[in-house]
């Protein structure tokens, strides 16, 4: 399974209609902000698109967030802002704990960053249209083999 991981497009989903329409993905992962982007991806492209909302959204549910069940182990998909990932991780990896889970993808942060820790796999995508600091426009490319083997990466515009 090949997925195509975004996040904080806010309102400009130009750069990932485009990735999608080059590359050969399964699925699309939109990690929030803003949850109406990944319908407009998915009425554009036709890609099957799972999305979460995001504080942009006014969305503030304990309950924003969905588990995508794969060969690899169930993978926790949250915006991150209700986790406050700005502040840490550990929230995050304490909800990845509560879930169940064996990774965790997430956004935000609007900056990259994919890591192992104790086990779980945690992947922000960036942003690919509101980048902060210094970093380029991002997103992440996941596959997990019918082995159970997650193999991910950033890639930046």
């Amino acid at each position: 399974m090949r997925l195509l991981v975004i996040s904080d497009t806010h309102g400009s989903v130009e750069k990932a209609v485009e990735l999608i329409r080059k590359g050969n993905y399964d699925a699309v992962i939109h990690l929030g902000d803003l949850v109406r982007d990944a319908e407009a991806i998915r009425q554009e492209t036709e890609a099957w698109v799972i999305g979460v909302a995001g504080n942009m959204d006014g969305d503030f549910s304990p309950r924003n967030y969905k588990v995508l069940k794969t060969e690899f182990g169930r993978i926790l998909l949250v915006h991150g802002h209700r986790e406050k990932v700005k502040s840490g991780l550990t929230n995050l990896c304490y909800r990845a704990e509560e879930m169940d889970c064996r990774a965790v993808f997430f956004g935000h942060t609007h900056q990259a960053y994919y890591e192992e820790e104790d086990g779980l796999v945690l992947l922000n995508p960036g942003s690919l249209s509101l980048p902060y600091g210094w970093d380029p426009p991002s997103y992440a490319e996941v596959e997990i083999t019918e082995e159970g083997k997650l193999n991910a990466g950033i890639v930046y515009i």
